[in-house]
């Protein structure tokens, strides 16, 4: 974890901790908020937004209570409770074990998916372990793995849940077969100008175990419906 990823956690630790009282440990109840007023929505909007960051190390109801009572004693002013120049450094190795063990989680859960998506009609395994289903014939050229492309795409958790959409935005993008996760790289060089496929992307072949936060979890498969419109010249490609 950078520094930059430490100061997300503190900052998600502050809004959440706005949920407990100030004098933590006297045992009193938190009075809930109620959002009134646009700002109060906004500042709530920014708390789901830091503590959004801070999902993908999977730390739980129990152990994000610590965190808040560290972060209220520090910012209270209050004697630190344990010793910070041996317990300090332990925080990035804790926080990687964390992302570690849920990211095996996730391979876990999506490998079933992979296994079912490899056995129906007209699935393509490769060796890479993508998953490939042409879901429409093109009837121009296929890409090389050097050519830049213009697609639209539609990306889905295995579960079904959108994540990103290019049709959404109503914008195709432009980018290098070079510059992509592998199994975009892969897949796209089987698809003919104006043909449309699915790809099921394995975590190896996709953003890995780091996945790619908040958004995308570490050891996530994801599927992708791609579009090739156009095979473009590097240079017009941004």
């Amino acid at each position: 974890m950078n520094r930059r990823g430490l100061w997300t956690l503190t900052l998600a630790a502050l809004f959440l901790g706005l949920a407990i009282p100030a004098c933590m440990g006297a045992g009193t109840a938190a009075k809930p908020v109620e959002l009134k007023t646009d700002d109060d929505r906004t500042l709530y909007a920014l708390g789901i937004s830091l503590g959004s960051n801070i999902a993908p190390y999977g730390l739980s109801a129990d152990e994000m209570e610590f965190v808040k009572r560290g972060f209220g004693d520090a910012a209270l002013g209050a004697k630190a409770e344990v010793d910070m120049q041996a317990f300090g450094p332990k925080i990035r190795d804790m926080m990687q074990a964390h992302m570690a063990k849920k990211s095996e989680a996730e391979k876990v859960r999506s490998k079933e998916y992979l296994d079912k998506a490899a056995k129906e009609a007209g699935a393509q395994v490769a060796p890479s372990g993508m998953v490939y289903f042409e879901t429409q014939k093109g009837t121009g050229p296929t890409p090389a793995a050097g050519d830049s492309v213009k697609v639209h795409y539609r990306g889905t958790f295995t579960d079904g849940k959108e994540f990103d959409s290019s049709y959404t935005r109503n914008q195709p993008v432009e980018f290098s077969l070079g510059g992509v996760i592998s199994c975009w790289t892969e897949g796209l060089q089987k698809v003919a100008v104006g043909g449309k496929a699915r790809l099921v992307c394995p975590s190896a072949i996709a953003y890995g175990d780091q996945g790619r936060p908040p958004t995308i979890p570490g050891g996530a498969t994801l599927v992708f419906e791609v579009e090739l419109l156009e095979i473009k010249p590097p240079a017009a490609a941004h």
